[in-house]
């Protein structure tokens, strides 16, 4: 019955910073845009796949969380000079003050951070083919490899 999570949508205080943000800085494709209601829906992952609402509620905006999903080599590679690169800041779950990516052992992915214009938290995962490792907690990329 549930194959997975199609959409998810989040209060912003400023529909077109947001719509600039997730067009121009992650590379969104717009789906729909209804201006009188000043909501904005985008596609994840190709059209039809997933999509993310942005709705202009200033007075209702609250730090969410989701996270995309990505590639292992994305991450390990091109995730943090991208975001960089477009003059966003990126930190780890652990907010250690690096800009390692850090491997959650229990599931396990690899996964960054960054926030939007409102300080949602948002994500880059990817899933790794090995075996859960809950004990070990969240470890950097080459303790992950060391443990393998």
């Amino acid at each position: 019955m549930i194959n997975g999570l199609f959409e998810t949508h989040i209060n912003v205080s400023d529909l077109e910073r947001s719509m600039q943000f997730y067009e121009e800085v992650l590379g969104l494709e717009l789906g729909l845009l209804q201006e009188e209601r000043r909501i904005a829906f985008y596609w994840l992952g190709g059209r039809g796949e997933a999509m993310l609402g942005l709705w202009e509620r200033p007075n209702l905006v609250q730090r969410q969380h989701f996270a995309f999903r990505s590639t292992v080599e994305d991450i390990q590679e091109r995730v943090v000079p991208f975001l960089k690169g477009k003059g966003v800041g990126v930190h780890n779950f652990l907010e250690d003050g690096t800009e390692r990516p850090l491997v959650f052992g229990w599931m396990p992915a690899i996964a960054i951070y960054f926030t939007d214009p409102d300080g949602h938290s948002l994500e880059f995962i990817a899933m790794l083919p090995d075996e859960p490792r809950p004990e070990v907690g969240q470890v950097t990329w080459d303790e992950w490899q060391r443990l393998q």
